[in-house]
């Protein structure tokens, strides 16, 4: 299954991969819109570094295998 998922990754461009990405932007926009709890959630967040710190650690790994390894 993952060999498959590799074939088709290997197909897609720079633009596929942007869209993919403003995809999920637009998306979570979308849930953070229509569902207030989540709004909540997110606006209840003290300090905004708390998903820049997410963000990073989520970053560490794809960055890794794209660049070093």
């Amino acid at each position: 299954m993952i060999e498959d998922l590799n074939k088709g990754v290997k197909k897609l461009d720079i633009w596929d991969i942007a869209l993919t990405k403003l995809t999920v932007v637009a998306g979570v926009l979308f849930l953070i819109t229509i569902w207030p709890a989540l709004m909540d959630l997110v606006l209840s967040v003290k300090s905004p570094w708390y998903f820049l710190v997410a963000f990073v650690i989520i970053a560490i790994r794809p960055t890794y295998r794209f660049y070093i390894k």
